[in-house]
């Protein structure tokens, strides 16, 4: 019989789309209410891996992936993304979204994203939120899947999701990160 135990903390990140550079910088700011401080964010750039998004939110899509220092637990996905969803609805605009907000976390093993939508290799994580097993770690890099988003297996993201494993590797070796996720078990926020 196996022994139940605590998986180590992991980095979280978003994916931000929108038209608007303006609107991005708005949403960064109320992501960090619950996700704490940002370490880095990519310059908001060209979105244009599909046009699933136009129709609702228009062309010439801006996309930004923001990641954030606290180190917490994985088991906060569904409420992030439920947080997420409720900054997507309160920036709609005549019940039409200006921004999508797609939250997600890195482990030293893979990649995870959250959604509203089941599949067959999603997980169930409660309150009609999935877990979208996107990339996996396997002989030093990150891999997709066959089900991966193409933006997510291209060598642009996986290089980048790389380098943030990187560092999230060294904040557990060295024991650091904790106190973000210190603070903001003390604050009540996510």
């Amino acid at each position: 019989m196996g022994t139940p135990g605590i998986p180590k903390p992991v980095r979280f990140f978003t994916s931000v789309i929108s038209r608007d550079e303006k609107e991005i910088g708005r949403v960064k700011e109320r992501l960090t209410d619950f996700l704490g401080d940002i370490e880095e964010m990519t310059v908001p750039s060209p979105f244009f891996h599909t046009s699933y998004y136009d129709k609702e939110m228009g062309e010439g899509l801006l996309r930004c992936l923001v990641l954030f220092k606290p180190l917490l637990g994985r088991e906060r996905l569904g409420l992030i993304k439920l947080r997420t969803n409720e900054i997507e609805s309160h920036l709609s605009v005549e019940g039409r979204r200006t921004v999508n907000i797609d939250p997600g976390y890195i482990s030293l093993e893979q990649v995870v994203l959250a959604t509203t939508k089941g599949f067959a290799h999603r997980l169930y994580l409660g309150d009609g939120i999935f877990g979208d097993l996107t990339l996996i770690f396997s002989d030093g890099t990150f891999r997709p899947l066959p089900w991966t988003y193409p933006d997510y297996g291209s060598s642009e993201l996986i290089s980048l999701f790389n380098a943030w494993r990187d560092r999230y590797r060294t904040l557990l070796r060295h024991g650091t990160g904790g106190a973000g996720l210190n603070r903001l078990k003390q604050t009540g926020r996510c």
